[in-house]
């Protein structure tokens, strides 16, 4: 049995944020032909339900490059190397001095989510506290309020990319973070930020899931630095053509455009679907 990973953005999902119709049949195809497949993406639980509404993927998803787990078949959430406020607290003042507002994702004892972050500093802020602020199960918050006994998931921004790789920098001074950075998928100017605990990453957690579900070998797809780890802990990996150079060239081959249904149509071909 394979087990078969899908990154989202850039990867399975459009320009526009989704899956495409095409992509939408290939996945019930796929599905029909009783492949295991799941999603391995940097972004949460809440932050991918919109993106890949119109599929129900069947089995565990990895979110937030592997802290967080979602089992839909059960409702269930695993969690893994959570950090806490003193894990980040020298790190805060890095967003401070560059102006991007970080949003930190903590965990409370209800299962619920709380997002805690300092006052907005512009547009790129603004959208994203307009879109965490449409979750039910989510709450946003006053950076004051955070607890020194928070249960921290990660932290994420968006800002221009010189400010972000500043961020980077900086928390490449501590141990136990990773961060990865990204943009120009959906908007040039602003690059996306992600950093959690170093114990984690996509390629640990579907060595993990490979393990659990006794799969014999593990194909991958992705675009990205955070796709890295997976792609070295995969049998197979695949860069869509959109990816950067580096990705590619750490790829057992390259296949189509996500924005062109490249994943999908490989798909096809690979299950005969």
């Amino acid at each position: 049995m394979e087990l078969v990973a899908f990154d989202l953005d850039g990867t399975l999902l459009n320009k526009h944020q989704r899956l495409s119709d095409y992509t939408l049949d290939t996945l019930e195809r796929l599905k029909a032909a009783g492949v295991f497949y799941t999603v391995a993406t940097g972004r949460t639980h809440f932050a991918a339900m919109p993106c890949i509404e119109g599929h129900e993927f069947p089995n565990w998803q990895i979110f937030k490059n592997g802290v967080e787990w979602w089992d839909p078949q059960q409702n269930l959430y695993r969690h893994r190397n959570l950090l806490s406020q003193s894990h980040i607290s020298e790190l805060l003042s890095s967003f401070e001095e560059h102006q991007v507002t970080p949003f930190i994702f903590c965990l409370e004892d209800d299962g619920s989510h709380r997002v805690y972050h300092s006052p907005l500093t512009g547009h790129l802020s603004d959208h994203i506290a307009n879109e965490l602020g449409n979750h039910k199960n989510m709450s946003l918050h006053p950076i004051t309020e955070l607890s020194h006994s928070a249960k921290i998931t990660n932290i994420s921004a968006m800002g221009r990319p010189e400010f972000i790789e500043k961020i980077i920098l900086d928390s490449q001074q501590h141990s136990h973070l990773t961060a990865y950075s990204g943009g120009g998928i959906y908007n040039p100017d602003a690059f996306w930020l992600d950093i959690h605990h170093s114990n984690v990453c996509k390629g640990s957690a579907l060595m993990e899931l490979k393990e659990e579900i006794g799969a014999e070998s593990l194909v991958v797809f992705g675009d990205g630095d955070n796709d890295l780890s997976m792609f070295s802990a995969s049998d197979e990996a695949f860069a869509t053509d959109n990816a950067l150079v580096h990705i590619k060239d750490a790829a057992t081959d390259v296949i189509g455009h996500h924005d062109e249904d490249g994943v999908a149509r490989y798909l096809r071909k690979r299950y005969n679907l």
